[in-house]
């Protein structure tokens, strides 16, 4: 199987895209170690999001999970890897949604260290942030117990999400 290694897009472009789902009280995974040590953990809830440049499914996603994290009950840790940039933790975080097959952007719920919610890309091209934000809410009160919000209302409140679809943003050739 042929792999490329490093990031597939310029690491400064997609700083904002990181930035939306850090703000909120994300970790990022940036190797595969990162990845087991968190979700290997068989304790507690773990929200998992592969985030992704695409603009007509991510550019929904992280706003849609900044809201849902404004619940009154949330997961009790928050991790992100990006795809097309930590290609290994990314491919690492994939084994633990098996059988669900690799898509960019996904969230993932985790409890006690088994999936208890997905939400593929294709459950997320076409839905609005908002509609996200609700799926997750749900899942967030049946499984989780830590006290949210994430970050205080005042400071979600100042956030603000990338307005472009990032499929405008070329490939990376150092």
């Amino acid at each position: 199987m042929f792999q490329m290694s490093g990031p597939m897009y310029d690491p400064e472009w997609v700083v904002p895209m990181r930035e939306e789902l850090t703000a909120v009280g994300f970790q990022e995974l940036l190797t595969p170690e990162e990845v087991d040590a968190v979700l290997g953990q068989q304790s507690g809830t773990t929200l998992v999001v592969i985030n992704s440049i695409c603009g007509c499914a991510a550019g929904n996603a992280r706003p849609g999970v900044a809201m849902a994290l404004q619940h009154t009950v949330i997961p009790d840790r928050l991790v992100t890897a990006f795809a097309g940039q930590e290609r290994e933790a990314v491919q690492r975080v994939r084994e633990y949604l098996a059988p669900y097959p690799p898509s960019s952007p996904c969230i993932a719920l985790f409890k006690e260290g088994t999936l208890v919610k997905m939400i593929e890309r294709k459950d997320i091209e076409g839905r609005e942030a908002t509609a996200i934000a609700q799926e997750l809410k749900a899942a967030f009160a049946q499984y989780c117990s830590r006290p949210g919000p994430s970050i205080p209302p005042e400071e979600f409140a100042q956030l603000a999400f990338v307005p472009q679809c990032g499929s405008t943003i070329p490939s990376f050739n150092p």
